[in-house]
């Protein structure tokens, strides 16, 4: 079994699972993970998900000996009919997804991770742009986000270089959310998700769909995308549970709906 797919309490967690190999992934991982994705995206019971690694990695990209065998998938399949639809799946999915990186994300498994809504990392952690010493391009969204959450000079530095990046770094040049000390990694994901399973996760769905838009969009059309989409999260139960809780000075008890 590549990929650890569990439901519990209104969270989804889809652990990579090929340890021997540092999780990289091939062609049944990647098939493995758009097809979870696609039953968190139909399974209303489900308000998070999670994405990790098993053992002392998160994810090392590519296995290079699936791209490089003869019979294998050629490179351009690998992008376009890999990692592609799981960045898509990833940015369209109207649910909040967390990267919880657990060691080592390199190449295609970075930028995975960098396509989530929100990043924590295990300060032993390290986040690398593989992909120039093997001659490569970053793929799976890096030329995207990653210019996006640091800027363009310091992104193409760390894609030429290949430079690790410790997960405190990280955190301090806004590459990810937050690093934590490993002994309290889980417990503080557990926290995180415990919390956000019981949050307004049409709202939070929207909220993703309104920072989706703004990267093309100018001011004025911003604005609008705003409008519509508060239109949308006004029209909800969990709106008018929580402004009633809020006037009866109680816990809302949002549903996701």
């Amino acid at each position: 079994m590549v990929l650890q797919f569990t439901k519990e309490n209104g969270v989804a967690r889809l652990k990579f699972n090929r340890p021997n190999k540092y999780n990289s992934f091939n062609q049944e991982l990647a098939f493995a993970v758009q097809k979870a994705l696609d039953d968190c995206k139909n399974d209303d019971a489900i308000r998070v998900i999670v994405l990790t690694g098993e053992g002392k990695a998160f994810c090392a990209g590519q296995d290079l000996a699936e791209a490089t065998d003869p019979n294998g998938p050629p490179l351009k399949n690998i992008v376009g009919e890999h990692y592609n639809p799981i960045v898509t799946r990833l940015r369209e999915i109207e649910k909040p997804v967390i990267a919880a990186v657990n060691g080592v994300a390199a190449g295609a498994g970075a930028n995975l991770a960098l396509a989530c809504d929100i990043v924590v990392a295990k300060k032993s952690a390290v986040f690398i742009q593989a992909f120039a010493a093997i001659g490569l391009i970053p793929d799976s969204g890096g030329t995207f986000f990653l210019p996006r959450l640091v800027g363009a000079q310091k992104a193409l530095a760390l894609m030429m270089t290949g430079d690790k990046v410790t997960a405190e770094e990280a955190e301090k040049m806004n590459m990810i959310y937050k690093s934590i000390d490993d002994q309290e990694f889980e417990e503080n994901i557990d926290k995180m998700t415990s919390k956000m399973a019981k949050m307004p996760t049409r709202g939070y769905g929207l909220t993703k769909k309104a920072v989706n838009e703004s990267f093309n969009n100018t001011l004025r059309e911003q604005l609008d995308v705003e409008e519509r989409l508060q239109a949308e999260a006004g029209a909800t139960e969990d709106f008018k549970e929580g402004t009633q809780a809020f006037l009866e000075k109680r816990k809302p008890n949002f549903k996701g709906r």
